[in-house]
């Protein structure tokens, strides 16, 4: 084991999700605030959409750890289920009697439940995690269960966490009440290369690594590129590069152990480069398309949120693939002749495909109001503090630096601003409730 060799008192890049190792990225914090504040004003329901590995369900326990005796919460992993085993689980996790009793009871003592909790002044949280799995008639049951509320409030907040798969599933029609529900929309994004560097030294220092330089600058840009910036094949490559190292009496890891290491992985993929024969002989459309395909990667990755871009640059790239695939096969010159009709042919429909498609965009984008609250609105809504209740071993520095990012004087006066009866900032008693920013502080 390479604890010992690289004197570390535990597993550095584990697969459990350990509250403890979860890495504040500026996406995290967003998330996590957003999240904060979607409870904090009972907005009913909250989504988290992440890509596999990126520590959504890491992220839900710093959420549950944060309300720990203030909310009362139930957490459910089992959507691969009916509607009648969904209300079961969810009673059960609440420490409801459930068996044998039909959906319509279940009902009924949930709403009980839910009256009781208000009326002691605790709210009741319900995180449903893989949430892409449930089928569409659980997911209505799930809307069902936001119709617990009382004249002034909802008794039940509900935050459905899933993958990508979770918003195509909502986008359909057949799902609309559903999607207009959801009022809160947060979103885990692959870690930036940067920001993959800070992780592992961040998840390195928490396993009692005291060194520097543990892993070399070329060994962390690589291990940046093979996992794309996603936290769970970064801890698969640098547990296999220390093991590696380990076993090579490595003192410090350098991109030749990280490159085996991702080789070990199946994750040493290249993609095959043409040879000069084979450029030679790509034909014009096929040059053409070359850069069609270049800009529609730089759109994808900078403007994909933006309707209006997106629906121009997919029109544009079904325009390349029109000139590349209807160019007849014909030799000699009724080949030239045909290619460059067919050319001259397929540009004009797109690109008169393109300006309809565009102005029809951007009209619904003007025409259909806002029903939900991004991230990033909620990050920055005026009211921008959340209620939280101080855990043990809580410190105002730790709680900063989880959901602002920093801890100085600008943040310590805006506490202070919120928490008039705050003292001693430096001194939390365990129960006590402060308020505390949601984001950075000007």
């Amino acid at each position: 084991m390479f604890l010992d060799f690289y004197k570390l008192h535990e597993q550095p890049f584990g697969v459990t999700p350990d509250p403890r190792y979860l890495y504040f990225s500026p996406g995290h914090r967003e998330a996590l605030a957003s999240l904060f504040y979607g409870i904090e004003t009972g907005r009913g329901f909250l989504s988290l959409i992440a890509e596999p590995g990126m520590g959504k369900t890491t992220l839900l326990f710093q959420l549950l750890q944060r309300w720990k005796g203030y909310v009362h919460s139930a957490f459910l992993f089992q959507t691969q289920c009916d509607s009648r085993e969904l209300v079961r689980y969810l009673l059960d996790d609440l420490g409801l009697q459930s068996a044998g009793e039909d959906i319509v009871r279940m009902h009924s003592d949930l709403n009980d439940f839910l009256y009781r909790e208000t009326k002691a002044g605790r709210r009741v949280v319900v995180f449903i995690d893989e949430a892409q799995n449930l089928s569409d008639t659980v997911l209505e049951t799930v809307r069902l269960l936001s119709d617990f509320e009382a004249p002034d409030k909802k008794l039940l907040q509900i935050i459905l966490a899933g993958q990508p798969e979770l918003e195509q599933r909502l986008a359909r029609p057949g799902l609309a009440q559903l999607r207009q529900r959801i009022a809160i929309r947060s979103r885990l994004d692959p870690l930036p290369p940067d920001e993959v560097i800070r992780y592992v030294d961040y998840r390195l220092g928490v396993a009692g690594y005291e060194g520097s330089g543990l892993f070399t600058r070329g060994a962390l840009e690589l291990i940046a590129e093979r996992s794309r910036g996603i936290p769970r094949i970064i801890n698969n490559i640098c547990f296999n590069a220390l093991s590696l190292g380990c076993a090579k009496q490595q003192r410090q890891i350098d991109s030749e152990l990280v490159k085996e290491a991702a080789r070990d992985l199946a994750m040493d993929i290249h993609v095959p480069q043409l040879g000069t024969a084979e450029t030679q002989t790509l034909t014009g459309s096929a040059r053409v398309l070359r850069p069609l395909l270049q800009s529609y990667r730089w759109i994808k990755d900078n403007l994909i949120r933006r309707r209006l871009f997106q629906t121009s640059a997919i029109a544009l790239m079904l325009c390349g693939m029109g000139i590349y695939v209807g160019a007849p096969s014909r030799s000699g010159t009724l080949r030239q002749q045909g290619s460059k009709h067919s050319n001259s042919e397929s540009s004009r429909r797109a690109a008169d495909s393109i300006v309809p498609a565009a102005r029809n965009e951007a009209t619904r984008a003007q025409d259909s109001p806002p029903q939900t609250i991004s991230a990033t609105n909620a990050a920055r809504n005026p009211i921008s503090s959340f209620a939280y209740v101080v855990q043990p071993k809580d410190t105002l520095r730790d709680l900063c630096v989880s959901t602002v990012g920093r801890y100085d004087g600008t943040v310590v006066s805006k506490i202070r601003e919120l928490n008039p009866s705050l003292k001693n900032p430096d001194h939390l008693d365990v129960g006590q409730e402060i308020r505390l920013p949601m984001s950075g502080t000007k």
